[in-house]
């Protein structure tokens, strides 16, 4: 069935030696003359646009695969780089629990990933790490709005965070609909200062797209707007883990990566190691997503002139944090009630100053 839509790896393309038999290419299944089976697979490579996914692929393949018995596949190319063509794709994959890890160019092709999610679940909360917001509430597609049809069109999502935006790139009417939305805006200089309270953010997702120019140009020429300012490749790939051990997340997209302008291959090498480390980060999901309060530890916050407690949740397996919406929540909404959150939240709410991500947070709710 999967054929369909796809066609098989060619290896002569990608490894011009054989490959370590420890190494990423070889430690994974791949579809070269026929569809490997995919019964205990969680996560599946796909892309869109053979050059630039074989040059990613060269430098992913020799990686190392330290990561036990994750049953993994690469399911080749694309046939046709289309959303209606794409969007069934996704969604059989993850119809079957197969987690998409998805290498694209054009940035827009988030719409498909998206479109299945809304199809197997349709309140849908989406983080994009890019140096612009995606979507714009009055132009159209232009300038970097690839997400507009999402965020304009009828079916919206849940809730929207963005990461690493820079200012100099985004309008005041953008700022302002974010405001209203309740999105997540977490800006470039605020996500580089101090990471760990960003893993909330992207723990807050159910998919997650990454464009390559979020990155310097330094680090990630290979582009079709390169900017001098952005995030390092380190900071891009514990991104991409935060992504990867995110219990609730069910899809990622890596998408903007033009191999015709990345000289000496180093963008694709960049994108090759936020693809490992998505794995990494999958590798080490801990399911401590709260569906029951078994494993958790309760802390109440009272503050004054609140009609409400607010209740805190510590995993006791992983020391990550909740906090509970302190209203009631419509039935589908409530996967989302428990808001991601982090130890400094905590602290500031123990001290009677609510955060400012929190009251944002139960914005969506009214």
């Amino acid at each position: 069935m999967l054929d369909n839509w796809l066609r098989p790896l060619n290896m002569k393309e990608i490894a011009e030696s054989p490959l370590d038999t420890v190494s990423f290419g070889e430690k994974i299944k791949r579809f070269e003359r026929e569809m490997p089976a995919l019964q205990d697979v969680k996560l599946a490579i796909i892309s869109i646009g053979d050059e630039g996914a074989a040059a990613v692929r060269k430098s992913l393949y020799r990686m190392s695969f330290p990561f036990g018995k994750l049953a993994a596949a690469d399911l080749g190319n694309v046939r046709k780089a289309d959303t209606s063509f794409i969007l069934p794709l996704l969604q059989e994959l993850m119809d079957s629990k197969i987690c998409p890890v998805i290498i694209g160019s054009l940035p827009k092709l988030a719409q498909a990933q998206y479109k299945a999610h809304f199809a197997c679940q349709p309140s849908v909360s989406i983080v994009a790490v890019d140096e612009r917001v995606p979507f714009h509430p009055r132009l159209g597609e232009l300038d970097g709005h690839y997400l507009n049809p999402v965020m304009n069109g009828k079916s919206k999502p849940f809730h929207f965070g963005v990461v690493g935006c820079q200012s100099h790139f985004v309008d005041d009417e953008t700022f302002q609909e974010l405001e209203n939305i309740s999105a997540d805006t977490v800006r470039l200089g605020k996500a580089r200062a101090n990471m760990p309270d960003i893993e909330p953010v992207m723990r807050d997702a159910d998919m997650a797209t990454f464009n390559l120019t979020a990155l310097k140009s330094a680090e990630a020429p290979g582009v079709i707007h390169p900017s001098p300012s952005g995030f390092t490749c380190e900071e891009a790939c514990q991104l991409s883990r935060y992504a990867g051990m995110n219990d609730k997340l069910t899809s990622v997209g890596f998408y903007g990566y033009e191999p015709d302008l990345d000289e000496y291959g180093r963008s694709a090498q960049v994108l090759a190691q936020m693809v490992w480390y998505f794995f990494d980060g999958f590798a080490n999901r801990k399911s401590d997503f709260p569906a029951s309060m078994d494993g958790l530890t309760e802390y109440i916050v009272v503050f004054k002139g609140h009609d409400h407690p607010f209740t805190f949740w510590k995993s006791n397996r992983t020391g990550r944090w909740w906090i509970q919406v302190p209203v009631k929540t419509k039935k589908k909404h409530q996967r989302h009630r428990l808001i991601p959150c982090s130890y400094n939240d905590y602290l500031q709410a123990s001290k009677g100053e609510m955060p400012d991500r929190l009251s944002l947070a139960f914005g969506r709710f009214e």
